[in-house]
């Protein structure tokens, strides 16, 4: 190969390996600011910032919807600082995780038909969503966030929907229906 040749192939080479170094920075810069945690709080800027948070102030401690789970907390369990009952089962977040060890992201963690706030853990026949009620240090389980007269735990119960007052549009609020019709 003439000398000519070999010096164009070589700097092609070498454009090409620069090319490729430039890239595999930018994609691990691109990376390391997905994880950029800048107030060193344990959760990274793009979570705290798709949660409502403050990326830039240490508020893991923090709990918001005083479910019982930190902002840490919600972080590890992939679950909403705003929201107490992430997956809308009737149980808070922070009970699911320390009291049932159920997933506070799926409404039936043990698949058997039955959403977990409304299983009975411990087999005494009072609903998961229930057996905490008198020794909880705040109401956040009592919400309604539609205020209907239904508290959120229960509407799952009456087969009524939490963010509806009215939910079959027959112009009664779902908390004043008559079940039993008597």
């Amino acid at each position: 190969m003439p000398h000519a040749a070999r010096s164009a192939s070589f700097r092609l080479a070498l454009v090409l390996a620069l090319a490729l170094v430039a890239l595999l920075a930018a994609r691990v810069q691109a990376g390391d600011s997905a994880l950029r945690d800048s107030d060193r709080d344990g959760m990274p800027n793009r979570w705290e910032v798709a949660h409502g948070l403050n990326a830039h102030r240490a508020n893991a401690r923090g709990n918001p919807d005083r479910d019982g789970l930190s902002n840490l907390g919600e972080y590890k369990n992939r679950t909403r600082p705003f929201r107490e009952d992430t997956d809308g089962d009737g149980s808070d977040d922070g009970d699911e995780v320390r009291v049932f060890e159920t997933d506070p992201g799926d409404r039936d963690s043990d698949e058997d038909g039955v959403l977990d706030g409304d299983d009975s853990a411990d087999e005494d026949a009072v609903d998961d969503e229930d057996e905490d009620d008198l020794s909880e240090p705040c109401v956040a389980d009592d919400d309604d966030s539609d205020h209907d007269g239904l508290a959120n735990e229960d509407e799952n119960e009456n087969r009524t929907r939490v963010h509806d007052s009215d939910s079959d549009d027959d112009g009664v609020k779902d908390g004043d229906e008559d079940g039993d019709d008597n």
